[in-house]
């Protein structure tokens, strides 16, 4: 898996990282630690929600979230469905992008970017088609070219092609692009759940294309 191989790619994306992340990350801590305690008071005392996720060349590392959901069972021990345990208070967390507030420090210390697609679970690396797989060949971002596409409102199929294709386009105007549409879709909450969903639909894998006759 390899990116276009400019000095953006290579050394100016990381700079970029750094030098936004840091100071967003300090100017923000107040909101975080009011946030946090909204969370914690709403979740039994929960506000830190982890997770295993891959990175870079699929390599896993721990993704940092507000805690937006109950940790809610059915009889068998099982969770329950997303739409059962989402708090009333996470709703507007994840409807305002706050509970993506920890994922600066994630930046800082070099397991995101601001940009790039977005990290996904574990069980799906094995479900990746090739081309699918590109994603990996970059870090994996806060926000992305998918996100500011359609974010959770648009298709697996249609997710993994922004992927791929911002992988062949990376660049510093392309970056500064998407953190500028971010920031719009964030204001005007736009694409937060799946189409019936309470936030999205597991990836299932593709289905292969039909035989030519």
């Amino acid at each position: 898996m390899s990116v276009p191989a400019t000095f953006y790619a290579r050394y100016g994306k990381r700079l970029l990282d750094l030098a936004l992340a840091g100071p967003l990350l300090l100017l923000s801590l107040p909101l975080l630690v009011g946030a946090a305690a909204l969370a914690a008071g709403q979740n039994r005392g929960r506000w830190l929600f982890r997770q295993a996720r891959p990175g870079w060349h699929g390599r896993l590392f721990t993704l940092y979230k507000l805690q937006t959901m109950a940790e809610a069972r059915g009889a068998g021990g099982q969770l329950l469905p997303d739409a059962q345990r989402l708090l009333p208070l996470g709703r507007w967390l994840r409807a305002t992008s706050l509970d993506e507030l920890p994922q600066l420090w994630n930046i800082v210390r070099g397991d995101l970017s601001l940009v790039g697609p977005r990290p996904l679970l574990p069980e799906y690396l094995p479900l990746y088609s090739p081309a699918q797989a590109r994603r990996h060949a970059v870090r994996p971002g806060l926000t992305g070219w998918a996100q500011v596409n359609g974010r959770n409102a648009i298709s697996w199929e249609e997710k993994f092609a922004f992927d791929g294709w911002y992988v062949d386009h990376l660049s510093l105007k392309l970056d500064l692009t998407i953190l500028w549409r971010t920031a719009g879709r964030v204001l005007g909450r736009r694409g937060i759940n799946a189409p019936g969903q309470a936030t999205t639909t597991a990836f299932r894998g593709s289905l292969p294309p039909p035989l030519s006759s």
